[in-house]
């Protein structure tokens, strides 16, 4: 079972080993790291804005030493790997610190190698099969994606009476505008997006503006 299990390790805090990690705050930022000399104040930044869990992708040369430095620097951040796409990757994320793995989808080999890892993780579904086939194997929680595109809120909405089990993170054309129409569903727990992020803030470092954003995106179920 993944990041739902009762007996997976929880990414919150020691003292509540219960909780979940799409309880953790409304939003989970998700990031790509060119500059791995960006990852600690970007991290910080998020942390201070009231989002401690941040997904750092794997899309870049830079995402595990953007971990590791998070991990070991960012004490209050929760940093997980995204974009997990081979049990390699899995390895390659714990070695590096993660508390959590995400994957854009799953097959049986890299839900395996999840599973095997020990972290939390959220398998990425986007039809009802994959929903069922998780929760067959015991898996509850997931990311659903890409969100916008497979349906966005009326289909999450229309699972959510037959398969009362099943609590989401849509990410994937989630936003500031359409974010806490996702969140007022019932089966969803949190949504991942990119907009505490903009590009023109993170080549100019301003990590104040990231900040400031972080806290409405926190905001947005309180």
């Amino acid at each position: 079972m993944g990041a739902v299990t009762s007996t997976a390790p929880s990414p919150g805090s020691p003292d509540s080993p219960d909780s979940s990690l799409l309880d953790l705050a409304p939003v989970i930022p998700v990031v790509i790291v060119h500059d791995v000399a960006d990852a600690v104040p970007m991290a910080r930044a998020l942390v201070a804005g009231g989002l401690p869990a941040i997904e750092v992708t794997f899309r870049t040369p830079a995402a595990a030493d953007a971990i590791r430095a998070i991990a070991e620097e960012v004490p209050d951040a929760v940093v997980g790997a995204g974009t997990v796409l081979s049990p390699e990757q899995v390895e390659t994320a714990v070695a590096a610190g993660s508390r959590f793995l995400v994957t854009p989808g799953w097959t049986d080999r890299l839900l395996g190698a999840l599973d095997a890892s020990g972290l939390p993780y959220l398998p990425g579904v986007s039809t009802t099969s994959e929903v069922v086939a998780l929760l067959e194997r015991g898996v509850e929680e997931m990311k659903f994606f890409p969100a916008e595109a497979a349906g966005g809120t009326p289909y999450l909405k229309a699972l959510a009476s037959p398969l009362p089990r099943a609590r989401f993170c849509p990410t994937g054309g989630v936003n500031a505008s359409n974010a806490l129409g996702y969140l007022s569903l019932p089966n969803v727990g949190c949504v991942g997006g990119t907009w505490m992020l903009p590009p023109d803030a993170l080549e100019a470092g301003d990590w104040a503006r990231v900040e400031s954003l972080a806290r409405e995106a926190a905001a947005l179920r309180g």
